[in-house]
């Protein structure tokens, strides 16, 4: 006879809190400008039309949603990180195009069933502790015939690797799945099962520049929430050895010669067309 496992499961809420305050840490905008092309690319590859509504779940400061815009598309992009989301009002400003921001989680989305014609997500909604309620979410407000587009970081790849990383000094909450794993074809198809029409996915590579492996680990240490928060949970004792494992992890990485750091970053592009 089997037994049953009694173990209460993870406690989501309380997670969520805490992912909530690692995002708010440090300056997340600091890195998204770093890898706007991703988000270009992503627009490019879903063939929006400025007749079409868009929603960018879990913005940042806004990354696809202004892609969006400046392709006359009716966008809202919507975070649960209040100042991630002043950012992105202040560079649509800047940039003169119209999108509305809106404060909101990805487990929970404050829009209506069938919505919106497009839906995406950069590196984003993936870092939510409950994977199968999010990608509900994100296929409930997407039209059927609509698109869903993601942008997620592959398991083997540079910040695949960073969290795998990060997890020999500090070990992630029990019981979550990896959301590294929305960077594969097949987790994917299991989350969004019963509403693929289509799945396309490429991988596709993005690539970090920095004067040098200790200007990135600087500059991340300083900008970057799980980075900074990774440091504050090894304290003093271990900060030499969670820098000396990240400098390596460059190393493997990097492909310049000349002292600077010039790594490609893996990550998988998906579009769903939804049914």
């Amino acid at each position: 006879m089997t037994a049953i496992d009694t173990r209460p499961g993870p406690d989501l809420a309380a997670i969520k809190q805490k992912q909530q305050a690692t995002w708010s840490s440090g300056d997340y905008h600091m890195i998204g400008t770093q890898i706007l092309i991703t988000a270009e690319r992503l627009i490019e590859s879903l063939d929006v039309r400025s007749t079409e509504r868009v929603l960018d779940v879990a913005t940042g400061s806004g990354n696809a949603a202004l892609a969006a815009a400046r392709r006359g598309c009716d966008v809202t992009g919507v975070d649960y990180v209040p100042a991630l989301l002043e950012h992105a009002r202040q560079r649509a400003a800047a940039e003169v195009v119209e999108a509305t921001f809106v404060e909101g989680d990805a487990e929970a989305l404050p829009f209506r069933d069938d919505s919106f014609d497009v839906v995406t997500s950069v590196f984003g909604a993936m870092f939510a502790p409950d994977q199968p309620r999010t990608a509900r979410e994100l296929a409930r407000v997407s039209r059927t015939g609509g698109r869903i587009g993601l942008v997620a970081h592959t398991p083997g790849g540079f910040i695949g690797q960073l969290f795998e990383t990060n997890a020999r000094h500090v070990a992630p909450a029990p019981g979550l799945m990896s959301p590294i794993l929305w960077g594969t074809e097949e987790r994917l198809g299991e989350l969004f099962d019963g509403r693929i029409a289509e799945l396309r996915t490429r991988t596709r590579h993005f690539v970090f520049r920095y004067r040098s492996p200790e200007a990135y680990l600087e500059y991340w240490r300083r900008w970057y929430g799980p980075t900074l928060k990774t440091f504050e949970a090894v304290g003093p004792d271990g900060e030499a050895a969670l820098s000396q494992d990240l400098v390596n992890l460059v190393a493997r990485f990097n492909v310049a010669t000349d002292g600077s750091m010039v790594v490609p970053s893996e990550y998988l592009e998906a579009v769903i067309t939804t049914r």
